[in-house]
């Protein structure tokens, strides 16, 4: 018998029940959907976090202070440190030096409401290092930062929000209780998913500090470098200043801050949406497992059916091979079907967002998934084609 000829019984096979084939098949296509999809969200959760750290620029750092080192007490960043990290001649490597305070607050305008993410107080700095570019209106001034002018500029989804469909440059809004002018509007950067960097307003540090924050140390220091190439002078040089000023003594193990910039954030990122891409194909790998256990069900029902078919066959000389490659190519072509239907399903939901995120299908993920499904087809179709092909026909031919 030919293979073709195999083939065609398989196909036969398959079509003598079309409901509980098209169950099988559905199993499949629900577990290799999953799969990909779920893939695709850890995908496009990692392509956000590299895009919001690609634009908040190559060559920025971050400071980040209160941490007990080896002088046993916390040591904040402070304004000092600030015009020490300015000073050119120590730090020849900086451009520039936004120190940053931040605080949740209730926005109101008129009747309505909002509660930002972030209201920042900084330097107008701030605006380049970290990559923030003003759609309309414009930044604050150094001068608006010594006259601690109450002017702020807002990012997008907070205006949105706030304003509607009102233009917000010029407009008067609360913060809480202060009235600030709003002189900006951000250009809009996208969100993260669990993050958005577009839910804040950033206004002059000394508005901020004697309106919200106080005149405590600051929460952070941005610092950017002259250009990518210097990132890692530029953090020597700040490191030789902090432990300068922070007392830090010569081979501590431990410093009362932390220095990081854009490569190291993304590493930290990365890797943890690797780890969450892996959880998540994991967890709808379960689903194909199900989705196999179908086929051994409906492979086992379909041998238990044809039981006389099969005794006549091999009665009539049809080999051992025959019968077994029969029943493996029609658990193979269940669960092909599933799949190729699971990768359609799977592609045309990624053009939606799926919990704030853009789904990214990658094609090794698509082209894993259809060799899973041959995998499970010949997998758990073994044991039933084994079966059918150990049949003895005398006692084939007896089942009733």
């Amino acid at each position: 018998m030919s293979v073709f000829e195999i083939f065609g019984f398989a196909l036969r096979g398959v079509a003598a029940n079309k409901l509980r084939s098209g169950l099988t098949v559905l199993g499949i296509l629900i577990g290799v959907a999953a799969v990909i999809l779920l893939v695709a969200v850890g995908n496009g959760s990692a392509k956000q976090v590299e895009d919001s750290l690609a634009a908040l620029g190559t060559n920025t750092l971050t400071v980040q202070g209160g941490r007990g080192g080896d002088t046993g007490y916390r040591t904040d960043l402070t304004l000092d440190i600030v015009k020490a990290l300015q000073d050119r001649e120590s730090a020849p490597d900086v451009k520039s030096v936004s120190p940053v305070v931040s605080s949740s607050q209730t926005l109101t305008f008129g009747d309505a409401s909002y509660d930002v993410n972030s209201v920042i107080g900084t330097y107008p700095s701030y605006f380049s290092a970290s990559n923030s570019v003003v759609a309309s209106g414009s930044g604050f001034t150094e001068e608006d930062v010594d006259q601690a002018a109450r002017v702020v500029v807002l990012g997008p989804t907070t205006a949105e929000e706030l304003f509607g469909t009102v233009d917000p440059v010029g407009q008067r809004i609360g913060i809480a209780g202060q009235i600030y002018s709003v002189i900006g509007v951000l250009a809009k950067k996208g969100s993260t998913g669990f993050n958005d960097p577009d839910d804040v307003a950033i206004a002059p540090l000394p508005a901020v500090q004697r309106s919200l924050t106080g005149y405590g140390p600051v929460s952070s220091i941005t610092v950017e470098a002259v250009n990518a190439d210097a990132v890692a002078a530029a953090k020597a040089e700040i490191t030789a200043i902090l432990n300068a000023k922070m007392h830090v003594a010569d081979g501590a193990s431990s410093t009362p801050y932390q220095i990081r910039d854009a490569s190291q954030l993304l590493e930290t990122r990365t890797a943890t949406a690797e780890t969450f891409t892996v959880l998540l194909g994991a967890v709808a790998g379960i689903s194909l497992v199900v989705g196999g256990i179908g086929i051994t069900n409906i492979m086992m029902v379909s041998v238990t059916e044809r039981t006389r078919e099969i005794g006549i066959r091999k009665a009539l000389g049809a080999p051992r091979r025959v019968i077994l490659t029969q029943f493996l190519i029609e658990a193979t072509l269940l669960s092909l079907a599933g799949g190729g239907l699971g990768v359609a399903a799977a592609l045309i939901g990624a053009n939606f967002e799926i919990v704030g995120i853009k789904p990214v299908v990658m094609p090794d993920s698509v082209v894993l998934a259809l060799g899973v499904c041959v995998a499970i087809g010949l997998f758990f179709g073994s044991y039933p084609a084994s079966r059918a092909a150990g049949l003895r026909p005398i006692d084939a031919l007896r089942y009733e």
